[in-house]
């Protein structure tokens, strides 16, 4: 039988939270057997337990909110909540990268040449894959708006179309991301210069890939009609965090890409 203990994030008893524990506590033993024993396989294996442990549980949360009717007022407060707190908490994260950045960049050590770039490194220009990334970026917060307003009016066909856009522009800057590491002329080890800018953009990165999987998420429950137009806050969570990459992408472009590279 389903019961209900309390009006909250986790509604019904779940396994999932104390074996995604177990399973993070794996991942960092993984990493750590790779950097210093140079074998791959427990992190190969923590990784896939992760995956699996990941989407049960949110198999579950689609379950609890689509079909067993379990989040109420309450609870999506509650999911409310936790996401923001979330957003929050990821703009600290890459606050501490633009605050290295801005430390090595406006008083560049002697080592560095004192200029900065460093001397040696040679730079992207903005106004190319910087720009059409960024102008990628600005589109997709624009179809996922798109999307949202979609469904406060019941317009599921564009709810459909403009989630889909949504995330094929992301997997298009991934794309291109990715042709713009393979195409550089410095690397992670130059100087620190080229570690904040491996560090922020691959980390922006890895949040475009979530923000991506989110949405095409959101996309195949959109196809499942799982969303009304008073019950959507998988949809919106998922335009919160869509926007917070966009916003992040912005700061990377005016201060690492233009200000900081030229």
């Amino acid at each position: 039988m389903h019961m209900v203990f309390h009006p909250f994030h986790l509604v019904s008893l779940s396994p999932w939270p104390i074996l995604a524990g177990l399973n993070g506590f794996m991942v960092v033993s993984g990493m750590v057997n790779m950097f210093y024993c140079k074998k791959v396989g427990l992190l190969f294996i923590a990784l896939l337990l992760m995956i699996v442990v990941a989407s049960l549980w949110w198999r579950d949360v689609v379950r609890e909110g689509t079909f067993l009717g379990d989040h109420g007022v309450e609870v999506v407060r509650g999911l409310m909540a936790g996401m923001l707190l979330f957003i929050v908490s990821e703009v600290f994260f890459f606050l501490s990268f633009f605050w290295a950045f801005f430390h090595s960049s406006l008083s560049a050590a002697v080592g560095l040449g004192s200029v900065w770039p460093p001397t040696g490194i040679i730079s992207f220009d903005p106004f190319q894959i910087p720009l059409l990334n960024t102008i990628i970026l600005l589109s997709s917060g624009v179809s996922v708006t798109w999307a949202h307003q979609a469904i406060l009016f019941g317009k599921w066909s564009s709810v459909k179309y403009s989630l889909m856009v949504t995330w094929l522009l992301g997997v298009y800057f991934l794309c291109l991301q990715g042709f713009e590491y393979f195409t550089c002329m410095f690397d992670i080890s130059d100087s620190v210069f080229g570690s904040v800018f491996f560090m922020a953009t691959g980390f922006h990165g890895f949040h475009v890939v979530v923000g991506t999987l989110f949405l095409i998420i959101m996309w195949s429950r959109s196809l499942g009609e799982h969303f009304s137009t008073s019950h959507h806050f998988g949809l919106e969570a998922a335009a919160w965090y869509w926007h917070f990459v966009d916003v992040v992408w912005l700061f990377l472009f005016v201060v690492v890409y233009w200000w900081g590279g030229l």
